[in-house]
Protein backbone atom coordinates (compact mmCIF):
# COMPACT_ATOMS: atom_id res chain seq x y z
CA UNK A 1 0.00 0.00 0.00
CA UNK A 2 1.12 3.10 -0.92
CA UNK A 3 1.56 5.43 1.83
CA UNK A 4 1.52 9.23 1.78
CA UNK A 5 4.58 11.91 2.77
CA UNK A 6 3.03 13.62 6.15
CA UNK A 7 3.57 17.16 6.02
CA UNK A 8 2.58 19.27 8.84
CA UNK A 9 3.16 23.11 8.53
CA UNK A 10 1.33 26.22 9.21
CA UNK A 11 -1.06 28.54 7.63
CA UNK A 12 1.61 30.54 6.18
CA UNK A 13 3.62 27.38 4.90
CA UNK A 14 0.73 25.79 3.52
CA UNK A 15 -0.34 28.65 1.36
CA UNK A 16 3.36 28.45 0.25
CA UNK A 17 3.24 24.72 -0.86
CA UNK A 18 0.10 25.27 -2.55
CA UNK A 19 1.20 28.52 -4.39
CA UNK A 20 4.34 26.27 -5.59
CA UNK A 21 1.70 24.17 -7.26
CA UNK A 22 0.31 26.96 -9.26
CA UNK A 23 2.51 29.41 -10.18
CA UNK A 24 4.55 29.42 -13.47
CA UNK A 25 7.97 28.74 -12.24
CA UNK A 26 6.74 25.47 -10.37
CA UNK A 27 4.77 24.45 -13.43
CA UNK A 28 6.64 21.21 -13.36
CA UNK A 29 6.07 20.30 -9.91
CA UNK A 30 3.18 17.55 -10.23
CA UNK A 31 2.89 15.74 -6.87
CA UNK A 32 -0.55 15.42 -5.92
CA UNK A 33 -1.77 16.61 -2.56
CA UNK A 34 -4.59 16.43 0.07
CA UNK A 35 -5.26 19.57 2.29
CA UNK A 36 -6.38 18.80 5.92
CA UNK A 37 -7.07 22.69 7.13
CA UNK A 38 -7.64 23.06 10.70
CA UNK A 39 -8.75 26.80 11.12
CA UNK A 40 -9.99 28.70 14.21
CA UNK A 41 -13.93 29.01 14.32
CA UNK A 42 -13.92 32.08 12.56
CA UNK A 43 -12.19 30.88 9.85
CA UNK A 44 -8.87 32.29 8.45
CA UNK A 45 -10.71 34.62 5.96
CA UNK A 46 -9.85 31.76 3.10
CA UNK A 47 -9.80 28.24 2.11
CA UNK A 48 -8.15 25.88 0.28
CA UNK A 49 -9.85 24.40 -3.39
CA UNK A 50 -9.08 20.90 -5.14
CA UNK A 51 -7.00 21.38 -8.52
CA UNK A 52 -5.55 19.24 -10.76
CA UNK A 53 -3.15 18.43 -8.16
CA UNK A 54 -4.88 19.09 -4.63
CA UNK A 55 -7.32 16.36 -4.89
CA UNK A 56 -9.02 16.74 -2.01
CA UNK A 57 -9.76 19.19 1.24
CA UNK A 58 -10.98 19.26 4.31
CA UNK A 59 -11.49 21.87 6.50
CA UNK A 60 -12.72 22.09 9.76
CA UNK A 61 -13.17 24.28 12.68
CA UNK A 62 -12.08 23.65 16.31
CA UNK A 63 -10.04 25.95 18.70
CA UNK A 64 -6.50 24.84 20.61
CA UNK A 65 -7.56 23.29 23.80
CA UNK A 66 -7.81 20.51 25.49
CA UNK A 67 -10.60 20.63 27.81
CA UNK A 68 -13.94 22.70 27.54
CA UNK A 69 -14.25 26.30 28.94
CA UNK A 70 -13.97 30.12 27.99
CA UNK A 71 -16.40 30.12 25.06
CA UNK A 72 -13.66 27.68 23.01
CA UNK A 73 -14.58 24.60 20.77
CA UNK A 74 -13.05 21.39 21.05
CA UNK A 75 -12.91 18.77 18.23
CA UNK A 76 -16.13 16.97 18.13
CA UNK A 77 -16.51 13.45 17.43
CA UNK A 78 -18.16 14.11 14.47
CA UNK A 79 -15.15 16.01 13.04
CA UNK A 80 -12.86 13.89 14.08
CA UNK A 81 -15.01 10.84 11.98
CA UNK A 82 -14.78 13.21 8.93
CA UNK A 83 -10.65 13.62 9.20
CA UNK A 84 -10.25 10.11 9.62
CA UNK A 85 -12.80 9.44 6.63
CA UNK A 86 -10.81 11.89 4.97
CA UNK A 87 -7.61 10.08 5.04
CA UNK A 88 -8.73 7.20 4.58
CA UNK A 89 -10.08 8.60 1.19
CA UNK A 90 -7.01 10.36 0.16
CA UNK A 91 -4.18 7.54 0.92
CA UNK A 92 -3.21 7.73 -2.90
CA UNK A 93 -1.59 11.40 -3.01
CA UNK A 94 1.58 11.65 -2.50
CA UNK A 95 1.70 14.25 0.26
CA UNK A 96 -0.86 14.56 3.33
CA UNK A 97 -0.82 18.50 3.92
CA UNK A 98 -2.37 19.13 7.46
CA UNK A 99 -2.47 22.58 8.45
CA UNK A 100 -3.72 24.98 11.39
CA UNK A 101 -2.56 28.34 12.39
CA UNK A 102 1.00 27.30 14.01
CA UNK A 103 1.30 24.09 12.71
CA UNK A 104 2.44 23.00 16.29
CA UNK A 105 -0.18 21.81 18.10
CA UNK A 106 -3.75 20.73 16.19
CA UNK A 107 -1.98 19.77 12.69
CA UNK A 108 1.00 17.77 14.33
CA UNK A 109 -1.92 15.70 16.51
CA UNK A 110 -3.65 14.73 13.41
CA UNK A 111 -0.07 14.15 11.56
CA UNK A 112 1.17 11.81 14.90
CA UNK A 113 -2.09 10.31 13.83
CA UNK A 114 -2.09 9.38 10.53
CA UNK A 115 1.48 8.20 11.31
CA UNK A 116 -0.50 5.80 13.29
CA UNK A 117 -3.14 4.83 10.95
CA UNK A 118 -0.34 3.79 8.16
CA UNK A 119 1.87 2.46 10.66
CA UNK A 120 4.66 4.51 10.30
CA UNK A 121 7.39 5.15 13.22
CA UNK A 122 6.13 7.74 15.75
CA UNK A 123 8.03 10.66 15.49
CA UNK A 124 10.55 11.43 18.88
CA UNK A 125 10.06 14.52 20.91
CA UNK A 126 6.54 16.40 19.39
CA UNK A 127 3.91 17.81 21.75
CA UNK A 128 0.36 18.30 20.12
CA UNK A 129 -3.30 18.55 21.64
CA UNK A 130 -3.41 15.37 23.18
CA UNK A 131 -7.01 15.30 23.41
CA UNK A 132 -7.37 15.86 19.52
CA UNK A 133 -4.89 12.77 18.65
CA UNK A 134 -6.95 11.15 21.81
CA UNK A 135 -10.32 11.55 19.87
CA UNK A 136 -9.04 10.20 16.46
CA UNK A 137 -7.55 6.99 18.10
CA UNK A 138 -10.88 6.64 19.72
CA UNK A 139 -12.75 6.79 16.72
CA UNK A 140 -10.91 5.05 14.51
CA UNK A 141 -9.94 2.14 16.82
CA UNK A 142 -13.73 1.70 17.14
CA UNK A 143 -14.85 2.15 13.54
CA UNK A 144 -11.75 -0.78 12.80
CA UNK A 145 -13.28 -3.14 15.28
CA UNK A 146 -17.02 -2.74 13.95
CA UNK A 147 -18.67 -0.59 16.65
Amino acid sequence: MKKPRILVTSVDEAVKYVLKHIQYEYAKKTDTYAVISIQDPGGFGFEFNETRYCKGVLTVYFDDVEEPGGGCSLITSSQARQIVHFIQDHMDVDTLLIHCYAGVSRSRAVGVFARYMFDLPPVEDLSYNEYVYSLLRVVYDNEQKGD
